[in-house]
């Protein structure tokens, strides 16, 4: 088949998906501008900032989207084949993933802003909240960890990606002087920013900085780095380096879609992998494990914390949710078909050669894999060299807004668990502390490397996250009388598929191998999800009575 193929079907589905089944949703919530949104409500110019939706729409998909939606095609691609993974991009992107992202923003924005964890406590008990912020507190740790090990070690293996990876910051703080203190148009300020950009992108490629000569120093170095930069950035006022270097970030990002999708109508190569490798692979059946795999791009929980966390915060008008919330969904899922199409058809599936899909995923990992496939795919535009290049500094860039993102969302969750809302530590109320206590964890795990130990289960628990999410909106929309099929459904998949997972993993590849504390932490995360779901089936009862 040829990709090009693909790719039209792709981007037209989600076309009349927005226009039909985010109307769909939209109406069902009642989007309504005469509602104040908590960012005017609020507003105190730190987190809480109204915000054109453009450059909200470019914060919301920059934090969202990080590596997941690369990673998560390419080893479905490698393990299951690409038909499912697309399949599953797509449906998934559309009647779940979208759904899930979109009511759970809307469901802050009804509720002050505050987290899905926190409005938990409102629709089913404060049991569940407890519960709730609990494990996303301890997940966002593990989050922030592993993002600072990953852009850490990436930063030591390609020095090249340095220079226009931390130029980013002063260029994203420019941005953001030139739109809110000197109101320049955004096209202008965006212009120049992405011009910046490109020409550090030069200086990288031709003065690569190399902090240490060995990997492993280098990357503890750049770890320890990147972790106090996300201390200084989640507690800075979005609009100094957040809403800027997102924006700029999803400007490059796009900019990388197009000459993706212009090498392919270009090249329009043929699809060298098989439709389907097996179903059952080294990582367990295809379901449930397919739809673990595939997270970003199709449905990931970690996007509720940003919906209900950064996002939500930011909305200068319910209507704009539509377009962040489901739009920016969808166009991750566009972002999803593209690193799939990338290793499929830009890469070799039988081969010893250098353009090998299984051969460069054993020998190189997933990044340098999918930047060589994309190199390919822009090859007619910018040259392989270039072209791969690209292709890891788009990714880089992601991983950095994931990781401030990422703290700052694990401040909120903090203040919102152990301050005066919660357990009653009046000190978490403070962004300075809650963030420091968040983020002392985060780098021992880091840089002992601990976080290999329990990182194998954290998938389950990414979507283990997003059920328990569409759980708690199912139950906001029963509060308000809303029809809940559109959230209920997906919800029961969702908590079939975790448990599916998690049991399939205690069972079959922990417990039989001797990997007692893998068993231990998926044993927990059951335990969690099979307690939230009791809690939801008693108010769910409760309600019911009532009617």
């Amino acid at each position: 088949m040829n990709s090009i193929i693909i790719a039209l079907l792709t981007v037209v589905a989600f076309y009349l998906a927005y226009r039909w089944y985010g109307s769909k949703i939209s109406n069902t919530v009642e989007l309504n501008n005469a509602n104040k949104t908590p960012a005017v409500s609020i507003n105190d110019g730190i987190d809480f900032v109204p915000t054109a939706k453009q450059i909200l729409f470019g914060h919301h998909f920059a934090s969202i989207a990080g590596a997941g939606p690369i990673i998560g095609p390419v080893l479905a691609a490698l393990y299951f084949g690409w038909l499912p993974a697309l399949v599953w991009i797509i449906l998934g992107s559309i009647f779940i993933g979208g759904v899930h992202d979109f009511t759970s923003m809307v469901a802050s924005l009804r509720h002050q802003g505050r987290s899905i964890a926190d409005i938990a406590e409102d629709t089913i008990s404060r049991r569940a909240k407890i519960l709730f912020a609990t494990f996303l507190w301890l997940a966002l740790i593990l989050i922030i960890c592993v993002f600072a090990v990953v852009a850490g070690k990436s930063l030591a293996v390609k020095p090249e990606v340095v220079f226009p990876t931390l130029m980013i910051i002063p260029v994203a703080i420019l941005f953001g002087f030139l739109v809110y203190k000197l109101r320049v148009n955004v096209l202008i300020a965006s212009t120049i920013g992405v011009g910046l950009l490109f020409v550090f992108i030069w200086i990288g490629i031709n003065h690569p900085i190399v902090i240490a000569s060995d990997v492993g120093t280098a990357t503890k170095y750049w770890t320890v780095i990147l972790l106090v930069y996300s201390l200084i950035a989640s507690i800075l006022p979005v609009w100094v380096i957040l809403q800027p270097r997102d924006y700029l970030s999803t400007s490059v990002l796009f900019l990388g879609l197009t000459l993706g999708y212009i090498g392919l109508l270009i090249s329009h190569p043929t699809i060298n992998a098989p439709p389907v490798v097996a179903y059952n692979a080294k990582p367990g059946p295809i379901w449930p494990m397919l739809f673990v795999i595939v997270a970003c791009g199709a449905i990931s929980g970690f996007h509720s914390l940003v919906a209900s966390g950064t996002t939500s915060k930011q909305v200068e008008k319910e209507e704009d949710a539509k377009a962040i919330g489901y739009g920016g969904t969808l166009t991750e899922g566009i972002l999803a078909v593209m690193a799939l199409l990338a290793v499929i058809a830009g890469l070799y599936w039988k081969g010893d050669s250098a353009l090998s899909f299984p051969v460069l995923m054993k020998e190189k990992g997933w990044i340098v894999t999918f930047a060589t496939g994309y190199g390919q795919l822009t090859k007619p535009l910018l040259g392989a060299t270039l072209g791969t290049l690209f292709g890891i500094i788009v990714i880089k860039t992601f991983v950095l807004t994931t990781l401030d993102t990422a703290t700052r969302l694990g401040r909120f969750i903090g203040t919102e668990l152990f301050g005066s809302r919660g357990v009653g530590i009046n000190a978490m109320d403070n962004r300075y502390v809650s963030t420091i206590v968040i983020l002392i964890p985060a780098a021992y795990l880091a840089l002992t490397g601990d976080w290999q130990k329990v990182w194998p289960v954290f998938g389950a628990a990414n979507q283990l996250i997003a059920a328990l999410t569409l759980f708690v909106v199912t139950m906001w929309l029963v509060e308000y009388k809303k029809p809940t099929k559109y959230t209920l459904y997906p919800a029961i998949f969702m908590a079939a598929t975790t448990i599916g997972a998690l049991l399939y993993l205690t069972f079959v590849s922990f417990l039989p191998k001797g990997k007692y504390l893998l068993a231990g932490v998926s044993l927990v995360l059951l335990a969690l999800a099979l307690l939230m779901v009791s809690e939801v089936w008693k108010k769910w009862q409760k309600v019911s009575s009532k009617v």
